[in-house]
């Protein structure tokens, strides 16, 4: 008991930093610029060579649409490939989980790993 009381307090105290490192920059720095990767990776270019940055490509679907993909498309595009993502790793981490549950249930079974039918494997 006195076990699954700290997992619920560490779950809680770590929920709350989470949410402190994403709300606190907002409010400390009012007049800041939140810009992206994209633009950031393409000023220090910018800075380094001296010349304007090409991209190499445009993006499937902007050729598909004739023009650049609307700031909420993007987002949707990008909500689905984090869920995708995340799914994967609950997935392995959910397996590992009742992977090493199973082992300890077969360990207590049979601790010295002996077959209890008495068959041989072949």
């Amino acid at each position: 008991m006195e076990k699954r009381n700290h997992n619920k307090r560490l779950a809680v105290i770590l929920i709350i930093a989470i949410i402190l490192i994403a709300l606190v920059p907002l409010f400390t720095l009012k007049n800041a610029e939140f810009g992206g990767s994209d633009d950031a990776g393409s000023q220090m270019v910018n800075e380094i060579t001296g010349t304007e940055y090409e991209p190499w490509f445009t993006p499937v679907l902007e050729n598909a649409l004739g023009r650049e993909l609307p700031g909420e498309v993007e987002s949707l595009f990008f909500c689905v490939q984090t869920g995708i993502g995340v799914g994967i790793v609950a997935f392995i981490m959910g397996r590992l989980v009742e992977r090493k549950k199973w082992m300890q249930d077969e360990e207590r079974k049979d601790p010295l790993g002996s077959s209890s039918s008495g068959k041989q494997d072949r």
